[in-house]
Order: C-alpha cells, then sequence, then structure tokens
C-alpha cells in the first residue's frame, strides 16, 4: 500500500474514531471532554495534512526550478 493510500486511511480511521467518542462522551455528559477529543483529533489530521502539503511543495520546486 502506497502512502499517500496509507495517509487516507489514517485520517479516515481517526475520523471514524472520533466521531464515535463524540457521541459516547456527549452521551454520558461530558461534554466538554467530547470537545477535546474532536480538537485534539483535528491537529493530528492537521499535521499528517501539513506533512503532505510540505511533501508537495518541496516537488513542485523540484521540478520547476531545476535548471
Amino acid at each position: 500500500m502506497t502512502p499517500e493510500i496509507r495517509a487516507i486511511f489514517q485520517v479516515a480511521g481517526i475520523g471514524f474514531l472520533v466521531a464515535i467518542l463524540h457521541t459516547i462522551l456527549k452521551q454520558s455528559g461530558k461534554e466538554d471532554f467530547a470537545y477535546w477529543t474532536s480538537l485534539i483529533a483535528f491537529v493530528a489530521v492537521f499535521v499528517i495534512v501539513i506533512g503532505y502539503v510540505d511533501h508537495l511543495y518541496k516537488e513542485i520546486e523540484r521540478v520547476f526550478l531545476q535548471l
């Protein structure tokens, strides 16, 4: 499995788990923990995406700045 496909599955898995955790925590009356869980998951996914955007930027720079 390529790293790009693996990253898509990681993001989808994080989203799925956070949706379940958020629902469980909210139903049990722990809304603060539910929101913190969502925020932490958002930051984790953001870090994954930023890594791939950085890689994309370096590849574009490598292609267009070759002399």
